[in-house]
C-alpha cells in the first residue's frame, strides 16, 4: 500500500509541476517541433522511470536489439495499468500508444498524451475507430512508432490467457509496410492488479521479437496477420513462463 501511495502522490505532483512545462514546450514547438517532440518524450521517459523505481519491479528484457531504428508498430499482450509505463520507458523512438478514448478526459495526462502522438480509440463507434487507425498510418508514414494492445481492453484472465487480437490494429503495418514487433510480457498482472491497491515487488519478464514485415509473409498469413501474431506472442509468454 505504501508503494501505491508513493506513486499516485508523484504522479499528482508531476502533472502539477507540468503545468509551466506544457508551455515552454509548446514555445519550443512553435521554433522546432523536433526538439520539443524529443523532449517531451525524455521528459515523460523520466517520469516513467522514477515510477518504475518505486514498483521495485526486478525486470527481465529480452531481444531489445531486434527492434529495428525506424518506425515500427509494437503489438503487445494488455495485463495491467504498468504495462505502458514499463515499456515507454524503453522506447527509444517516438512512439504514440493507442489508448481508450475515456483517458483523453485525464487532466494534464492527457496533454502529455497529446504532446506524444498518442491516439484514443473509441470503441464504440467504428467510425471513429476508422480514423485513429487512419490517423495512426500517417504517423507512421512521419517516422513515429505505434503501440497497441489489441486485444482491445486489458485481460484480467489467467496469467497465460490472451484475448482475441482486433484486426484493425495491423492495417497500421499492412498499408505503411512497416515492421511489427511483437512485445511479450509476463507476470505483469501480479505487480499490482492480482492485489490492488497494493503495488507488489515482483519479477516481470519483457520479450521483443523478430519484426515482422507484411509485405515478406505469403498471402494466407498475410490474411491472417492477427491471429500469426498473437500465436508468436502467446509462444514466446508461455516459454517465459519458467522465467518468472
Amino acid at each position: 500500500m505504501f508503494r501505491f501511495i508513493c506513486i499516485i502522490t508523484f504522479l499528482f505532483l508531476f502533472l502539477v509541476c507540468s503545468i509551466p512545462l506544457f508551455f515552454i514546450e509548446w514555445v519550443v514547438g512553435k521554433f522546432n517541433r523536433h526538439a520539443k517532440d524529443i523532449s517531451s518524450l525524455r521528459i515523460v521517459q523520466w517520469a516513467f522511470g522514477v515510477i518504475i523505481r518505486m514498483t521495485g519491479v526486478e525486470l527481465t528484457v529480452i531481444g531489445e536489439e531486434n527492434v529495428p531504428d525506424e518506425p515500427v508498430l509494437f503489438i503487445g499482450n494488455h495485463r495491467s495499468y504498468f504495462d505502458i509505463v514499463i515499456t515507454y520507458a524503453r522506447c527509444k523512438r517516438l512512439t504514440g500508444y493507442v489508448s481508450k478514448k475515456e483517458m483523453e478526459s485525464f487532466p494534464l495526462l492527457s496533454i502529455w498524451m497529446k504532446y506524444l502522438y498518442c491516439l484514443f480509440l473509441d470503441r464504440e463507434n467504428a467510425r471513429a475507430g476508422l480514423k485513429t487507425i487512419l490517423t495512426a498510418i500517417e504517423y507512421v508514414k512521419n517516422g513515429i512508432s505505434i503501440c497497441i494492445f489489441p486485444e482491445g481492453t486489458r485481460n484480467d484472465g489467467e496469467e497465460l490467457s490472451m484475448l482475441d487480437f482486433k484486426d484493425g490494429a495491423f492495417k497500421i503495418a499492412t498499408k505503411t509496410g512497416c515492421a511489427i514487433v511483437p512485445i511479450s510480457i509476463n507476470n505483469m498482472a501480479d505487480m499490482f492488479e492480482a492485489h490492488l491497491p497494493r503495488v507488489k515487488k515482483t519479477h516481470v519478464v519483457i520479450e521483443y521479437g523478430q519484426p515482422i514485415y507484411p509485405d515478406k509473409l505469403d498471402k494466407d498469413t498475410k490474411k491472417h496477420i492477427g491471429n500469426y501474431v498473437k500465436n508468436i506472442i502467446q509462444e514466446t509468454i508461455n516459454k517465459n513462463a519458467a522465467l518468472v
